[in-house]
């Protein structure tokens, strides 16, 4: 009896193996979860497809525009790829995997495909709050915008993939999605009449440095040194490369027209070297997509918390950062903000400007405004300082007088000044200083300035002063 007993053991062994071998054989290939039903692809474009397997696997891939049969086999890593080139947008279609078992990806548009990245502002969602966030919840069902929101990770090495899925967008899905990149991709859908796709990667109180390849803050002694200024934070992590890791390497190399970064409030400690760090994280992200998609930042809104000038050095600092970033835009909000709170609600208007600089800018809908003026250059005559701006035509005051200009001499010291406006260019004097060296504009975190162009978008604050050299040396 004891003999059949082991006999019936031993059978019923061999049958859960064979259980497990067949379920190996049949179900090996599997996706990344940025692939998925309902997802949108980059229109018109070179689009890495790729996944796992078991290691010399044999794989074909099939879509719905095209006749052709993809095929290629596992490699002995358990990866497999393919490069596929999608069509226009204008119809719904469908990609089948086919290996040991079969994967179809169903409800497929083709449209422009946009990242949105940094911390809390951008991250902010209807849920938090926002003006008329309830009328906005209510008219948000979109068939043809599409959200993929990355869920908090965080790792000291890379990962693979990312919690998140496709979803359509409805009232119950856009309340949890970032409010910014809503109104953005709601503006592409209706004036480019294409299908939009809004991936969401973002964790409130991250520093730039997270969002940066760990090797290159590491193996950068001025940036490393850098970020070891940045505090402990709680709430969020700070150390070099954790989010990269978890929330951007597992979708690369994902096929996206361009980024949306809102994000500077957490590098106040270390402002000084936020142009060279923003110039690395585009510099690393485009070398990691491989391509040179387009980058739309903003300039981080006025706070009067911040400590001493930290705020207005960040905000500085992102102007500087336009200069080294090739194909890039910075969109201001200063007039949109509240300097009580690190949050504005106006989440409506901030989306809307992302989403014209991109139409502008990248889809060269130059009827779109692009940009506030932004300093450009400046002549001393005597005791006067001309200062000219880029974006400059319709110069304007909102108020009676131009204010929150300043001049200084040799000596650094700082005197409110006169400004007024001529031929498009702003005139700046002091009865305090005869001789004139250097001039700034808003210099202070809660600075709302009254200076616009013909399109109503306001000035950024800026210095002539190379305050970010010595701050790296105090």
């Amino acid at each position: 009896m004891k003999i059949k007993s082991y006999k019936g053991i031993s059978m019923l062994l061999i049958s859960i193996l064979f259980l497990f071998a067949e379920h190996t054989i049949t179900a090996n290939v599997s996706l990344p979860s940025i692939f998925g039903n309902h997802m949108v692809m980059q229109q018109n474009a070179d689009v890495k497809l790729w996944g796992w397997g078991k290691p010399f696997e044999n794989i074909k891939v099939t879509t719905s525009w095209s006749n052709d049969t993809l095929k290629t086999v596992v490699n002995n890593n358990g990866h497999w790829s393919f490069m596929l080139h999608t069509p226009k947008s204008g119809e719904t279609h469908h990609i089948t995997i086919q290996g040991y078992n079969k994967v179809v990806i169903d409800d497929i548009l083709m449209g422009e495909v946009w990242l949105c990245s940094g911390q809390s502002n951008m991250e902010w969602c209807a849920s938090y709050g926002f003006i008329n966030s309830e009328e906005e919840i209510k008219n948000a069902t979109h068939e043809e915008i599409r959200l993929f929101h990355v869920n908090w990770r965080t790792s000291p090495y890379r990962c693979i993939d990312v919690d998140g899925e496709w979803i359509k967008c409805t009232p119950e899905t856009m309340k949890d999605f970032s409010a910014i990149g809503y109104f953005f991709g709601r503006e592409l859908n209706q004036k480019l009449n294409v299908p939009v796709g809004l991936i969401s990667s973002n964790w409130g109180g991250t520093p730039v440095e997270a969002w940066i390849p760990s090797e290159k803050i590491l193996g950068n002694p001025d940036l490393n040194d850098a970020a070891n200024k940045v505090p402990y934070f709680p709430w969020a992590p700070n150390k070099p490369g954790y989010t990269f890791n978890s929330m951007i390497a597992p979708i690369i190399p994902f096929t996206i027209k361009g980024v949306l970064w809102y994000q500077g409030e957490a590098n106040v400690d270390n402002s000084y070297a936020y142009t060279d760090m923003l110039k690395v994280l585009v510099k690393c992200w485009r070398e990691e997509f491989k391509t040179n998609f387009a980058f739309h930042y903003a300039q981080i809104a006025p706070f009067k918390d911040y400590q001493k000038t930290s705020g207005v050095e960040i905000r500085d600092a992102q102007r500087r950062a336009l200069d080294v970033i090739p194909n890039s835009n910075m969109i201001v909000v200063s007039d949109i903000g509240d300097t009580t709170d690190i949050h504005p609600r106006n989440k409506i208007d901030a989306g809307k400007r992302f989403a014209y600089s991109a139409l502008n800018k990248t889809y060269g809908l130059t009827e779109y405004p692009l940009s506030g003026p932004l300093f450009k250059d400046y002549t001393i005559n005597g005791n006067k300082v001309e200062v000219s701006f880029k974006y400059s035509e319709g110069l304007h005051c909102t108020e009676k007088e131009l204010k929150m200009f300043e001049v200084a001499g040799k000596d650094l010291k700082w005197y409110p000044a006169k400004a007024v406006i001529k031929n498009d260019k702003v005139i700046v004097s002091s009865k305090e200083v005869k001789a004139p060296v250097h001039v700034r504009l808003g210099w202070t975190n809660s600075a709302t300035l009254n200076l616009f162009n013909k399109d109503n978008l306001p000035a950024s604050s800026f210095t002539t002063e190379e305050w970010s050299k010595v701050m790296h040396s105090l």
